[in-house]
């Protein structure tokens, strides 16, 4: 099982190069990440953006764009668009968020024709390198499904489900995060965690076992969760953090980050293609993890569906 986010890397270094497209390349920490891959036979890249600014940066990050592939496109929408469809053309297999704010870049993600729709819902996934857990733990969704429901919450899981398998975890202990681990029906989100506890034990959901609503040092503490007398072999183990709403699962990653001091990976699941998603204050470190984790992604085709929704005979 991969442990660190340098597990991550060690994993991605013996297989085959893969093309990064770069949307709005224009700042050190990218192309320090894109250099760092390219010695580290992990990736090559595009680079979408404003060409002076891009040569300007890359001698800071330096990066030797002799052998780089550089578009120009000043515009960052137009850069995100272009960039994009290198990836949905097949001209490149991975699609990065440069110096771009997030909602424009997702803008050309989402489009209906030269976007990377790929019939599922599109979620954020941090992966957190939990040094004093043993283990990685990824916190979903905080960077794109704003306020999702019960529906697209299962959906969440699915998609953090599938990522954690190719870290090895054949079967993620999911915890549904709430602010207390009691059900309260003024609390939508504990409602929320009732139920998806109840469909994972139901067998609705493929090779994972989730259980909530847990407040955070339940979900991740196994002495909290023995104090509080909560049972189950997800209280304290939980391989998956499902927020309740995007404010919850971006605050909890980048206070881990700023406050903690931790390194952090940030992808998009459930897009045709992988998508290197991560704030444009993150480290070339955070970057470069997060494309090692875009290439470990690449090859690997998922399968297994929930049922929801429907009556299945």
């Amino acid at each position: 099982m991969i442990r660190t986010l340098d597990d991550i890397v060690a994993a991605v270094r013996d297989r085959p190069m893969k093309t990064v497209a770069v949307a709005v390349a224009e700042h050190e920490s990218v192309l320090g990440a894109i250099r760092q891959a390219g010695e580290w036979g992990i990736a090559e890249a595009v680079l979408v953006g404003d060409r002076d600014e891009i040569a300007a940066e890359a001698e800071k990050a330096e990066l030797d764009l002799a052998h780089v592939s550089v578009i120009h496109e000043p515009s960052d929408l137009r850069a995100a668009a272009t960039a994009t469809e290198l990836v949905s053309s097949g001209r490149a297999d991975i699609l990065m968020k440069g110096q771009i704010h997030t909602d424009d870049f997702l803008r050309a993600v989402l489009d209906k024709e030269k976007g990377l729709r790929g019939g599922y819902l599109m979620s954020h996934v941090f992966i957190l390198e939990t040094t004093a857990l043993g283990r990685l733990t990824m916190v979903t969704d905080g960077a794109m499904n704003i306020a999702p429901d019960l529906v697209a919450k299962a959906a969440i899981i699915l998609n953090a489900v599938y990522l954690a398998q190719l870290l090895g975890v054949e079967e993620p202990k999911v915890g549904v995060l709430a602010a207390t681990e009691v059900v309260n029906p003024d609390m939508q989100a504990t409602v929320d965690a009732a139920v998806l506890s109840k469909m994972s034990e139901r067998r609705q959901f493929p090779s994972c076992c989730i259980d909530g609503p847990f407040a955070l040092d339940n979900a991740v503490s196994e002495l909290a969760a023995q104090i509080k007398r909560i049972g189950g072999p997800v209280a304290g183990n939980c391989d998956i953090l499902l927020v309740p709403a995007i404010e919850a699962g971006n605050m909890l990653a980048k206070s881990f980050v700023y406050l903690g001091g931790g390194r952090v990976a940030g992808v998009l699941v459930g897009a045709s293609a992988p998508v290197v998603l991560t704030s444009r204050a993150d480290t070339a470190e955070s970057k470069l993890y997060s494309i090692a984790t875009a290439v470990l992604m690449a090859d690997m085709r998922r399968a297994g569906r929930l049922k929801i929704g429907k009556v299945h005979f």
